[in-house]
């Protein structure tokens, strides 16, 4: 019955409000037990029963006979102490009895009564006469009867009163309750439809701890959407990039075996397609892997100090006869006093051999490609600019997403990638704590920035 969290937070609502209700019923029925009401009328009782006395006796009438005849007209206890507080006399028919001189605690409580050498409670008045002795009016403490404390005054007072309260006091812990769970049923509920395209963010309201989760599960929602739909484009994008060359290949392949291609050149050109059609697919199956490796955090960076001035140079020149055959100058730029950072060098090769790849393939003949290196606010900025055609500014969002290709002619048919380098540089940088971008206009040419951070000390 109470496996709900609204039915929980609910009873446990009632269970405390039960609880405060029964400690102040508790509370109100000693209270109207001990009758303070009634022990103050006693004491004001008193108060005029020793003002008759001490009034009476001081027109020179024997204080004792004054006392005696008090105590028998008002039904009180009379007694003299000494200036030393003992006993002088007590008007009392049960002397045997005996009440010490009464000590006021007035920081203990508020009506002052003295204990008797029984143990009984006597409420007093005590005032001390001109002559330095102390007269005493006391009676017994009033008794009240439980039974009529309980049915006359408890009873009335509380369920007029506490079961109004508790009444609505449940229906305020009812509404809490569903202000806390309702929320929270609605996460559960959309959490249920979860994995789904579809499923809505859940509304913001309840306490802050409830909006908190509420938020953070939108949001962990949003990312899963996200991840899914990145996960289907992925699957369609291999699917297609893939299409093309197992096509070429099959259909090379048939025309070896159905003898369509009969002469020793034709069957060189099938052979040729499928090595390399099927050694695109090798580098893609490789690209994917290290892309897979990246995103687990389980791929092999080293970490080791890093010349950035000798990797770039070694770069340039190992591009050096490709960009001789297609009249494109590299010239690389490094800025005095380039540190020394902490890096993996064959990553970062891997990086910028992408970069400059990219550049070639965009520059036009008597281009250049400048490779620069130099440090800006606490960290190290190698950039790789060309003179190309540059790149639309709607592209240079979707740049470094993966099989992303800005240039329309290389959709589908590119022997040289299938828009995974740049997705790979960019999880490399950031592997290494940095950040690539990129930034170009057309007709200008393209620079791509890479910011790494520099070796601590």
């Amino acid at each position: 019955m109470f496996s709900s969290l609204r039915s929980r937070l609910w009873l446990s609502y009632a269970l405390l409000i039960v609880t405060a209700l029964g400690i102040v019923a508790a509370t109100l029925f000693i209270y109207l037990l001990r009758n303070p009401l009634l022990y103050r009328q006693t004491l004001e009782r008193l108060n005029a029963v020793q003002s008759v006395v001490v009034e009476q006796s001081s027109t020179n009438k024997p204080l004792s006979n004054v006392a005696e005849k008090a105590s028998r007209t008002f039904n009180v206890r009379i007694l003299l102490y000494s200036q030393d507080k003992q006993l002088i006399f007590d008007t009392s028919s049960t002397k045997k009895v005996g009440l010490p001189f009464p000590e006021q605690r007035f920081l203990l409580r508020n009506i002052p009564y003295a204990r008797d050498e029984k143990g009984g409670l006597w409420l007093y008045s005590v005032q001390q006469l001109p002559d330095n002795t102390y007269l005493v009016v006391t009676s017994p403490r009033p008794r009240v009867s439980v039974v009529k404390v309980f049915t006359e005054d408890f009873m009335p007072l509380f369920l007029r009163s506490g079961l109004l309260a508790l009444l609505l006091s449940l229906v305020v812990a009812f509404f809490f309750a569903r202000w806390i769970a309702d929320p929270l049923q609605k996460v559960v509920l959309a959490a249920r439809q979860n994995p789904s395209a579809e499923i809505k963010p859940v509304e913001v309201h309840g306490p802050h701890e409830v909006r908190e989760l509420t938020r953070a599960f939108n949001e962990m929602t949003a990312r899963t959407q996200a991840s899914q739909k990145s996960q289907r484009e992925f699957v369609a994008n291999v699917s297609h990039e893939l299409k093309t060359p197992l096509t070429s290949v099959q259909g090379f392949a048939q025309a070896i075996l159905d003898g369509t291609a009969d002469t020793k050149e034709s069957q060189q050109q099938a052979a040729q397609v499928i090595f390399d059609e099927s050694a695109r697919m090798h580098r893609m199956v490789l690209d994917l892997l290290d892309l897979a490796r990246l995103d687990a955090g389980t791929a092999d960076i080293t970490m080791s100090p890093l010349n950035m001035s000798a990797l770039l140079n070694a770069i340039a020149e190992k591009f050096t006869p490709q960009s001789q055959r297609a009249g494109v100058n590299i010239k690389v730029e490094i800025a005095n006093s380039l540190p020394t950072i902490s890096a993996d060098g064959d990553r970062l090769a891997q990086v910028f051999t992408n970069l400059v790849d990219n550049a070639l393939k965009f520059t036009p003949r008597d281009g250049m490609i400048l490779l620069h290196a130099s440090t800006v606010k606490g960290e190290m900025l190698i950039s790789v600019s060309d003179t190309g055609a540059g790149i639309p500014l709607d592209a240079q969002a979707h740049i470094f997403d993966r099989f992303y290709q800005a240039d329309p002619a290389r959709k589908g048919g590119d022997k040289h990638g299938a828009g995974l380098g740049l997705a790979i540089a960019r999880e490399i940088v950031q592997a290494h704590g940095g950040r690539i971008g990129v930034r170009s206009e057309l007709g200008k040419g393209t620079s791509f920035e890479v910011f790494l951070p520099l070796m601590r000390k």
